[in-house]
């Protein structure tokens, strides 16, 4: 049973809708947003961000990097961004 929903951002919707992300979003509802589900704390391709952005989570998926936060209250998890690895640290 998966304990976490996914709430994707206005934001993030935006973006995922965009060409050069589409392609991306059947992998994305497949194969990462089960892992979130069942642990959006920990996998090989999550990492919590530092500094600023230390409430921020970021799942790597390629080129392509998928930030989110958890709301542990709800068990939700918010999609809120997602960008290429060579755009998204900047």
């Amino acid at each position: 049973m998966n304990k976490y929903r996914i709430a994707e951002t206005e934001t993030f919707t935006k973006k995922i809708n965009l060409n050069k992300f589409k392609h991306l979003y059947n992998k994305i509802l497949m194969d990462v947003y089960p892992i979130l589900k069942n642990n959006p704390y920990y996998s090989a391709n999550i990492k919590k961000l530092k500094g600023e952005y230390k409430e921020v989570y970021r799942f790597r998926i390629g080129d392509y990097r998928i930030f989110y936060i958890i709301d542990e209250n709800e068990s939700i998890i918010f999609t809120i961004n997602i960008e290429n690895r060579k755009d998204a640290y900047k």
